[in-house]
Protein backbone atom coordinates (compact mmCIF):
# COMPACT_ATOMS: atom_id res chain seq x y z
CA UNK A 1 0.00 0.00 0.00
CA UNK A 2 1.16 3.54 -1.24
CA UNK A 3 0.71 6.79 1.48
CA UNK A 4 -1.08 9.20 -0.90
CA UNK A 5 -1.82 13.16 0.38
CA UNK A 6 -5.31 14.63 -1.19
CA UNK A 7 -4.53 18.41 -0.73
CA UNK A 8 -8.43 19.41 -1.04
CA UNK A 9 -11.13 17.89 0.12
CA UNK A 10 -14.14 19.62 -1.49
CA UNK A 11 -16.41 17.83 -4.20
CA UNK A 12 -13.47 16.23 -6.03
CA UNK A 13 -10.69 15.91 -3.66
CA UNK A 14 -12.85 13.50 -1.73
CA UNK A 15 -14.02 10.86 -4.37
CA UNK A 16 -10.14 10.80 -5.40
CA UNK A 17 -9.80 10.16 -1.39
CA UNK A 18 -12.29 7.67 -1.09
CA UNK A 19 -11.20 5.59 -4.47
CA UNK A 20 -7.88 5.25 -3.39
CA UNK A 21 -8.34 4.94 0.10
CA UNK A 22 -9.67 1.08 -1.01
CA UNK A 23 -6.15 0.19 -2.13
CA UNK A 24 -4.04 2.58 -0.40
CA UNK A 25 -3.54 4.84 3.05
CA UNK A 26 -4.83 8.51 2.41
CA UNK A 27 -4.42 11.80 3.75
CA UNK A 28 -6.98 14.03 3.35
CA UNK A 29 -5.66 18.01 3.69
CA UNK A 30 -8.38 20.90 4.12
CA UNK A 31 -8.60 24.37 5.93
CA UNK A 32 -12.61 23.75 5.71
CA UNK A 33 -13.38 21.55 8.90
CA UNK A 34 -16.87 20.97 6.83
CA UNK A 35 -14.98 19.89 3.79
CA UNK A 36 -13.40 16.94 5.96
CA UNK A 37 -16.60 16.14 8.14
CA UNK A 38 -17.41 13.74 5.32
CA UNK A 39 -14.43 11.70 5.26
CA UNK A 40 -13.77 11.50 8.86
CA UNK A 41 -14.53 7.62 10.36
CA UNK A 42 -13.61 6.27 6.77
CA UNK A 43 -11.60 3.51 6.09
CA UNK A 44 -7.71 3.98 5.42
CA UNK A 45 -8.50 7.84 5.46
CA UNK A 46 -6.93 10.40 8.04
CA UNK A 47 -8.01 13.78 7.78
CA UNK A 48 -6.33 17.39 8.60
CA UNK A 49 -7.48 20.71 9.21
CA UNK A 50 -4.72 22.88 7.62
CA UNK A 51 -4.13 25.58 5.45
CA UNK A 52 -1.84 24.25 2.62
CA UNK A 53 -0.19 27.62 1.90
CA UNK A 54 2.25 27.11 4.52
CA UNK A 55 4.68 26.05 3.35
CA UNK A 56 6.54 24.83 6.45
CA UNK A 57 2.93 22.87 8.05
CA UNK A 58 2.90 21.50 3.89
CA UNK A 59 6.36 20.01 4.19
CA UNK A 60 5.57 17.80 7.50
CA UNK A 61 2.02 16.61 5.50
CA UNK A 62 4.11 15.76 2.52
CA UNK A 63 7.01 14.19 3.97
CA UNK A 64 6.70 10.44 3.68
CA UNK A 65 3.87 10.67 1.05
CA UNK A 66 4.54 8.31 -1.92
CA UNK A 67 2.39 10.98 -4.22
CA UNK A 68 0.65 13.98 -3.32
CA UNK A 69 -2.54 14.85 -5.29
CA UNK A 70 -3.15 18.79 -5.86
CA UNK A 71 -7.02 19.13 -5.83
CA UNK A 72 -7.27 22.79 -5.07
CA UNK A 73 -9.27 26.34 -6.15
CA UNK A 74 -7.75 27.59 -9.51
CA UNK A 75 -6.84 31.06 -7.32
CA UNK A 76 -4.45 29.13 -4.72
CA UNK A 77 -3.63 25.81 -7.07
CA UNK A 78 -0.49 26.62 -9.29
CA UNK A 79 1.59 28.40 -5.84
CA UNK A 80 0.60 25.11 -4.03
CA UNK A 81 1.98 22.29 -7.15
CA UNK A 82 5.26 24.66 -7.11
CA UNK A 83 5.88 24.02 -3.29
CA UNK A 84 4.51 20.45 -3.85
CA UNK A 85 7.41 20.10 -5.95
CA UNK A 86 10.42 21.80 -4.80
CA UNK A 87 9.43 19.76 -1.50
CA UNK A 88 10.59 16.53 -4.51
CA UNK A 89 7.31 15.08 -4.17
CA UNK A 90 5.48 13.57 -7.48
CA UNK A 91 1.92 15.25 -8.07
CA UNK A 92 -1.41 14.40 -9.76
CA UNK A 93 -2.80 17.56 -10.52
CA UNK A 94 -6.88 18.72 -10.89
CA UNK A 95 -6.59 22.53 -10.04
CA UNK A 96 -7.74 24.88 -12.48
CA UNK A 97 -5.61 27.58 -12.47
CA UNK A 98 -4.66 30.05 -15.33
CA UNK A 99 -0.57 29.46 -15.42
CA UNK A 100 0.87 27.38 -17.47
CA UNK A 101 1.62 24.30 -15.60
CA UNK A 102 4.74 23.24 -18.46
CA UNK A 103 6.41 26.16 -16.89
CA UNK A 104 7.36 24.18 -13.90
CA UNK A 105 8.59 21.50 -15.93
CA UNK A 106 11.88 22.31 -15.10
CA UNK A 107 11.82 22.34 -11.83
CA UNK A 108 10.08 19.04 -11.83
CA UNK A 109 13.28 17.27 -13.66
CA UNK A 110 15.62 18.58 -10.97
CA UNK A 111 13.87 17.32 -8.54
CA UNK A 112 13.63 14.36 -10.11
CA UNK A 113 9.79 14.00 -9.95
CA UNK A 114 6.83 12.76 -11.48
CA UNK A 115 4.25 15.33 -12.64
CA UNK A 116 0.37 14.69 -14.43
CA UNK A 117 -1.21 18.30 -14.49
CA UNK A 118 -4.99 18.76 -15.71
CA UNK A 119 -5.94 15.38 -14.48
CA UNK A 120 -9.92 15.26 -15.02
CA UNK A 121 -12.44 14.64 -17.73
CA UNK A 122 -11.74 18.35 -20.23
CA UNK A 123 -9.34 19.16 -19.75
CA UNK A 124 -8.52 15.32 -18.76
CA UNK A 125 -9.93 12.30 -20.47
CA UNK A 126 -10.20 15.08 -23.72
CA UNK A 127 -6.41 15.49 -23.86
CA UNK A 128 -5.81 11.75 -23.38
CA UNK A 129 -7.99 10.53 -26.16
CA UNK A 130 -6.18 12.99 -28.63
CA UNK A 131 -3.06 12.31 -27.25
CA UNK A 132 -3.17 8.48 -27.56
CA UNK A 133 -4.58 8.59 -31.66
CA UNK A 134 -2.30 11.28 -32.21
CA UNK A 135 0.52 8.87 -32.09
CA UNK A 136 -0.80 6.48 -34.51
CA UNK A 137 -2.28 8.71 -37.37
CA UNK A 138 -2.41 11.93 -38.73
CA UNK A 139 -4.71 14.43 -36.97
CA UNK A 140 -6.03 17.15 -39.01
CA UNK A 141 -9.38 17.85 -37.09
CA UNK A 142 -9.96 17.59 -32.47
CA UNK A 143 -13.20 18.85 -31.57
CA UNK A 144 -14.05 18.77 -27.86
CA UNK A 145 -17.74 19.31 -26.56
CA UNK A 146 -18.56 19.11 -22.96
CA UNK A 147 -20.70 20.42 -19.99
CA UNK A 148 -22.15 19.66 -16.73
CA UNK A 149 -25.66 20.32 -16.59
CA UNK A 150 -28.62 19.47 -13.67
CA UNK A 151 -31.22 16.78 -15.10
CA UNK A 152 -34.03 19.11 -13.77
CA UNK A 153 -34.51 22.03 -16.04
CA UNK A 154 -35.51 24.86 -14.31
CA UNK A 155 -36.10 28.67 -15.68
CA UNK A 156 -34.84 31.48 -16.25
CA UNK A 157 -31.13 29.63 -16.66
CA UNK A 158 -31.45 25.79 -16.48
CA UNK A 159 -28.21 25.36 -14.78
CA UNK A 160 -26.40 24.72 -11.77
CA UNK A 161 -22.75 24.92 -10.90
CA UNK A 162 -20.56 22.30 -8.91
CA UNK A 163 -18.55 25.02 -8.16
CA UNK A 164 -17.75 28.78 -7.74
CA UNK A 165 -19.96 31.14 -10.07
CA UNK A 166 -17.06 33.07 -10.74
CA UNK A 167 -15.45 30.16 -12.48
CA UNK A 168 -18.04 29.79 -14.53
CA UNK A 169 -18.22 33.47 -15.72
CA UNK A 170 -14.61 33.16 -16.86
CA UNK A 171 -15.52 30.66 -18.99
CA UNK A 172 -18.06 33.03 -20.70
CA UNK A 173 -15.62 36.19 -20.23
CA UNK A 174 -12.32 35.32 -21.55
CA UNK A 175 -11.70 35.01 -24.78
CA UNK A 176 -11.31 31.30 -26.76
CA UNK A 177 -8.13 30.33 -28.44
CA UNK A 178 -8.81 27.91 -30.87
CA UNK A 179 -6.09 26.18 -33.39
CA UNK A 180 -7.10 26.59 -37.27
CA UNK A 181 -5.24 25.66 -40.22
CA UNK A 182 -2.43 25.23 -37.55
CA UNK A 183 -2.38 28.81 -36.39
CA UNK A 184 -3.65 30.33 -32.92
CA UNK A 185 -7.09 32.25 -33.71
CA UNK A 186 -8.91 34.25 -30.81
CA UNK A 187 -12.63 34.39 -30.89
CA UNK A 188 -15.21 35.70 -28.17
CA UNK A 189 -16.54 33.11 -25.75
CA UNK A 190 -19.98 32.31 -26.22
CA UNK A 191 -19.53 32.32 -30.02
CA UNK A 192 -20.06 30.22 -32.71
CA UNK A 193 -23.22 28.80 -31.15
CA UNK A 194 -24.33 25.71 -32.84
CA UNK A 195 -27.15 22.83 -32.00
CA UNK A 196 -25.76 19.21 -31.39
CA UNK A 197 -27.70 16.13 -30.66
CA UNK A 198 -26.83 13.97 -27.96
CA UNK A 199 -28.42 10.27 -27.59
CA UNK A 200 -30.02 10.26 -24.12
CA UNK A 201 -29.99 13.90 -23.21
CA UNK A 202 -31.64 15.67 -26.72
CA UNK A 203 -30.14 18.68 -28.31
CA UNK A 204 -27.94 21.65 -26.68
CA UNK A 205 -26.30 24.33 -27.52
CA UNK A 206 -22.59 24.70 -27.83
CA UNK A 207 -20.36 27.64 -27.56
CA UNK A 208 -16.64 28.15 -27.81
CA UNK A 209 -14.69 28.52 -24.49
CA UNK A 210 -10.95 28.65 -23.76
CA UNK A 211 -10.66 25.14 -23.01
CA UNK A 212 -7.67 23.55 -25.20
CA UNK A 213 -4.72 24.69 -22.93
CA UNK A 214 -1.60 22.74 -23.23
CA UNK A 215 -3.18 21.23 -26.93
CA UNK A 216 -2.26 24.20 -28.14
CA UNK A 217 1.12 23.53 -27.75
CA UNK A 218 1.89 20.06 -27.36
CA UNK A 219 0.00 18.91 -30.36
CA UNK A 220 0.58 19.26 -33.79
CA UNK A 221 -3.27 18.99 -34.73
CA UNK A 222 -4.07 22.19 -37.59
CA UNK A 223 -7.53 22.21 -36.54
CA UNK A 224 -8.66 21.93 -32.86
CA UNK A 225 -11.51 23.55 -30.61
CA UNK A 226 -13.39 23.07 -27.33
CA UNK A 227 -17.27 24.27 -27.10
CA UNK A 228 -18.90 23.97 -23.86
CA UNK A 229 -22.54 22.40 -23.62
CA UNK A 230 -25.70 24.08 -22.12
CA UNK A 231 -29.47 23.35 -22.75
CA UNK A 232 -30.41 25.96 -25.36
CA UNK A 233 -31.73 29.31 -24.19
CA UNK A 234 -28.47 29.90 -21.94
CA UNK A 235 -26.39 31.35 -24.21
CA UNK A 236 -29.03 34.24 -25.16
CA UNK A 237 -29.58 34.78 -21.09
CA UNK A 238 -25.71 35.48 -20.81
CA UNK A 239 -24.98 37.61 -23.18
CA UNK A 240 -28.11 39.66 -22.03
CA UNK A 241 -25.95 40.07 -18.32
CA UNK A 242 -22.78 40.77 -20.35
CA UNK A 243 -23.79 43.27 -22.51
CA UNK A 244 -25.80 45.11 -18.85
CA UNK A 245 -22.20 45.05 -17.59
CA UNK A 246 -23.42 42.50 -14.74
CA UNK A 247 -19.77 41.16 -15.28
CA UNK A 248 -17.98 44.29 -15.38
CA UNK A 249 -15.22 44.81 -13.12
CA UNK A 250 -15.20 48.49 -12.69
CA UNK A 251 -16.45 49.61 -9.83
CA UNK A 252 -20.29 51.76 -9.78
CA UNK A 253 -21.61 53.92 -7.39
CA UNK A 254 -24.89 52.84 -6.03
CA UNK A 255 -26.14 54.54 -2.74
CA UNK A 256 -22.73 55.92 -2.62
CA UNK A 257 -21.19 52.74 -1.78
CA UNK A 258 -18.97 51.66 -4.63
CA UNK A 259 -19.19 47.92 -5.99
CA UNK A 260 -17.97 46.00 -8.76
CA UNK A 261 -21.17 44.39 -11.00
CA UNK A 262 -19.34 41.39 -11.13
CA UNK A 263 -19.10 40.98 -7.38
CA UNK A 264 -23.12 41.78 -6.78
CA UNK A 265 -23.60 39.26 -9.70
CA UNK A 266 -21.76 36.29 -8.28
CA UNK A 267 -23.09 36.74 -4.81
CA UNK A 268 -26.80 36.84 -6.49
CA UNK A 269 -25.98 33.68 -8.56
CA UNK A 270 -23.94 31.97 -6.25
CA UNK A 271 -27.44 31.12 -4.54
CA UNK A 272 -29.34 30.94 -8.13
CA UNK A 273 -26.80 28.40 -9.61
CA UNK A 274 -26.16 26.10 -6.35
CA UNK A 275 -26.16 22.38 -7.03
CA UNK A 276 -28.64 21.47 -3.76
CA UNK A 277 -27.62 17.66 -2.08
CA UNK A 278 -30.89 16.02 -3.93
CA UNK A 279 -30.43 17.62 -7.45
CA UNK A 280 -29.26 14.92 -10.21
CA UNK A 281 -27.21 16.32 -12.73
CA UNK A 282 -24.83 14.70 -15.73
CA UNK A 283 -21.77 15.26 -17.52
CA UNK A 284 -21.81 14.56 -21.21
CA UNK A 285 -18.99 14.75 -23.17
CA UNK A 286 -17.80 14.26 -27.07
CA UNK A 287 -14.86 13.95 -28.30
CA UNK A 288 -14.12 13.58 -32.78
CA UNK A 289 -10.75 12.92 -34.10
CA UNK A 290 -10.53 13.42 -37.55
CA UNK A 291 -7.26 12.46 -40.10
CA UNK A 292 -5.51 9.90 -41.78
CA UNK A 293 -4.61 5.91 -40.24
CA UNK A 294 -3.28 3.65 -42.89
CA UNK A 295 -3.49 5.74 -45.82
CA UNK A 296 -7.40 6.35 -45.19
CA UNK A 297 -9.66 8.18 -43.61
CA UNK A 298 -11.16 8.29 -40.62
CA UNK A 299 -13.01 9.46 -37.89
CA UNK A 300 -12.63 8.72 -33.93
CA UNK A 301 -15.82 9.63 -31.75
CA UNK A 302 -16.15 9.03 -27.91
CA UNK A 303 -19.30 9.86 -26.54
CA UNK A 304 -19.49 10.02 -22.42
CA UNK A 305 -22.82 10.54 -20.40
CA UNK A 306 -22.44 10.15 -16.80
CA UNK A 307 -25.03 10.66 -14.42
CA UNK A 308 -24.92 11.53 -10.12
CA UNK A 309 -24.74 7.93 -8.54
CA UNK A 310 -27.27 7.77 -6.16
CA UNK A 311 -25.99 5.04 -3.83
CA UNK A 312 -22.69 6.52 -3.02
CA UNK A 313 -23.58 9.78 -3.78
CA UNK A 314 -21.20 10.90 -6.09
CA UNK A 315 -22.29 13.78 -8.74
CA UNK A 316 -21.42 12.86 -12.45
CA UNK A 317 -18.72 15.54 -12.09
CA UNK A 318 -16.92 14.42 -9.33
CA UNK A 319 -16.85 11.17 -10.72
CA UNK A 320 -15.80 11.80 -13.96
CA UNK A 321 -13.16 14.06 -12.79
CA UNK A 322 -11.96 12.36 -9.74
CA UNK A 323 -11.68 8.55 -11.09
CA UNK A 324 -9.56 9.96 -14.08
CA UNK A 325 -7.10 11.62 -11.21
CA UNK A 326 -7.17 8.52 -9.50
CA UNK A 327 -5.96 6.47 -12.39
CA UNK A 328 -3.38 8.87 -12.81
CA UNK A 329 -2.28 8.19 -9.37
CA UNK A 330 -2.47 4.27 -10.19
CA UNK A 331 -0.31 4.97 -12.94
CA UNK A 332 2.81 6.20 -10.94
CA UNK A 333 2.38 4.03 -7.57
CA UNK A 334 2.11 0.86 -10.43
CA UNK A 335 4.93 1.96 -12.05
CA UNK A 336 3.77 2.43 -15.56
CA UNK A 337 4.42 6.30 -16.14
CA UNK A 338 7.84 7.19 -14.77
CA UNK A 339 8.83 10.11 -16.31
CA UNK A 340 10.74 12.91 -14.77
CA UNK A 341 9.21 16.53 -15.06
CA UNK A 342 5.43 18.36 -16.40
CA UNK A 343 3.09 16.24 -18.43
CA UNK A 344 -0.38 16.85 -19.62
CA UNK A 345 -2.30 13.69 -20.46
CA UNK A 346 -1.70 13.81 -24.03
CA UNK A 347 2.05 13.12 -23.41
CA UNK A 348 1.32 10.08 -21.54
CA UNK A 349 -1.26 8.16 -23.17
CA UNK A 350 0.77 6.90 -25.92
CA UNK A 351 1.30 3.60 -24.91
CA UNK A 352 -1.27 1.07 -25.58
CA UNK A 353 -1.35 -0.51 -21.77
CA UNK A 354 -1.38 2.88 -20.97
CA UNK A 355 -4.89 3.78 -22.34
CA UNK A 356 -5.98 0.07 -21.92
CA UNK A 357 -5.40 0.47 -17.56
CA UNK A 358 -7.23 4.00 -17.84
CA UNK A 359 -10.04 3.30 -20.02
CA UNK A 360 -11.08 0.12 -18.04
CA UNK A 361 -10.63 1.91 -14.98
CA UNK A 362 -13.39 4.23 -15.71
CA UNK A 363 -14.95 1.82 -16.73
CA UNK A 364 -14.84 -0.47 -13.44
CA UNK A 365 -16.33 2.73 -11.57
CA UNK A 366 -19.35 2.81 -14.36
CA UNK A 367 -17.79 5.84 -16.04
CA UNK A 368 -17.97 4.68 -19.46
CA UNK A 369 -16.49 6.40 -23.24
CA UNK A 370 -18.28 4.68 -25.93
CA UNK A 371 -16.38 4.24 -28.87
CA UNK A 372 -17.72 5.28 -32.52
CA UNK A 373 -15.37 4.55 -35.51
CA UNK A 374 -16.32 5.47 -38.81
CA UNK A 375 -13.90 5.02 -42.72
Amino acid sequence: MAKIVVLGGGMVGSVIAQDLAKRHNVVVVDKSAHSLERMKNKRNIEVKQTDVREREMLKDIVEDADVVVTALPGFMGFEVLKNVIELGKSVADISFYPEDALSLDGLAKAKGVSVIVDCGVAPGMSNFLLGYHAGRMDVKEFICYVGGLPLERRFPFEYKAPFSPVDVIEEYTRPARIMEDGRIVIKPALSEVEMVDFEGVGTLEAFNTDGLRSLLYTMKVPNMKEKTLRYPGHVRLIEALKASGFFDEKKLEVDGCKVKPIGVTTALLKEAWKLKEEDEEFTIMRVIIKGTENGEEVTYQYDLLDRTDKATGFTSMSRTTGFTCAAMVELMVEGKFKQKGVYPPELIAGEEEVYKFMLDYLEDRGVRYKLRVSR
